[in-house]
């Protein structure tokens, strides 16, 4: 098969769990296929760029090839190849987010029934 619909690779490639929710991202912006944005029946090429948008940051997928179904995982992933500089904009935010989890202050036990009505009642501005 010289090419894929985009909807479809990505559902094969298993991007998305289902062709719909791949043509929802596709038509909301979320991907865009070299540097373009494109509608999901787009045909898709070996070479092309993939640039998704997953969770606030865009990672960069250069397409290795057409798979003829939806099969396992790996075999999914032999058709996509993150760009380098992709992997270590997300390898940061991931860096990021952990540092950012350390710094937020965990109480030792969670609020009890008085204790919620008081924070329930700070939030509204009663004190």
């Amino acid at each position: 098969m010289q090419n894929h619909r985009l909807d479809k690779w990505l559902w094969y490639a298993r991007f998305f769990k289902a062709r719909s929710l791949a043509c929802a991202a596709i038509t909301g912006g979320k991907v865009h296929l070299n540097g373009d944005r494109v509608k999901p029946a787009h045909r898709l090429r070996v070479g092309d760029r993939l640039s998704l948008s997953m969770e606030g940051v865009v990672a960069e997928f250069d397409i290795l090839g057409l798979p003829d179904r939806r099969g396992p995982a790996n075999e999914a992933q032999s058709h996509y190849r993150e760009t380098p500089a992709s992997a270590a904009r997300r390898a940061a935010l991931r860096e990021q987010q952990r540092l950012a989890g350390q710094t937020r202050p965990r109480p030792e036990a969670r609020p009890d029934k008085r204790d919620r009505r008081r924070l329930m009642r700070l939030q509204r501005g009663q004190g």
